[in-house]
């Protein structure tokens, strides 16, 4: 092992379980499935009860995925969509800084994920077990998880999110 791949090891843990974290506290903390369900339909995801289930179980998987180096590039595209979803519908009105509530922190944990993708998920991963190193890397890595990531995240805007109109006064 070198210095690139713990690391590696090091970054895929904490992205991955950190995600898996914010997975487990939706079914399982603070207002529970479904207070996040609520909290997901007055966003304008609708319908929150699904799209609470969803990203808690989509944030498990893809956060244990990325964490344990398993099918690497795809964890990073969920990752992107993830927190593309959550910049536009939670922080995009909150300005930059992750003290307002900002999109910043979506952007560094996309943006990270990406890196994880191009680079690949180096020796002590998953993939290094069963396919002998990163099957998708490089360039290859970059666009499924920026280009997919993007595409799903927009894909998911564009079918559910529902904001609430505001009533406009005369």
């Amino acid at each position: 092992m070198n210095s690139f791949d713990l690391a590696m090891l090091l970054l895929r843990v904490t992205l991955g379980l950190t995600m898996a974290a914010h997975g487990y506290h939706k079914i399982f903390l603070g207002g529970r499935i479904s207070g996040n369900a609520k909290w997901f339909e007055s966003l304008g995801m609708r319908p929150g009860f699904l799209h609470a289930r969803v990203a808690a179980g989509t944030e498990i998987v893809a956060g244990i995925g990325l964490a344990a180096g398993f099918f690497t590039t795809v964890a990073a595209a969920v990752f992107v969509a993830l927190m593309l979803v959550a910049a536009w519908t939670v922080h995009r009105t909150m300005g930059f800084y992750v003290m307002t509530s900002g999109w910043e922190y979506t952007l560094v944990i996309a943006v990270s994920a990406v890196c994880v993708a191009v680079l690949g998920a180096g020796r002590i991963s998953i993939e290094q077990l069963v396919f002998g190193g990163n099957p998708v890397d490089g360039w290859a890595g970059l666009v499924i998880a920026a280009g997919v990531g993007i595409l799903g995240g927009v894909v998911q805007l564009a079918l559910f999110y529902r904001p609430a109109k505001v009533a406009v006064g005369t």
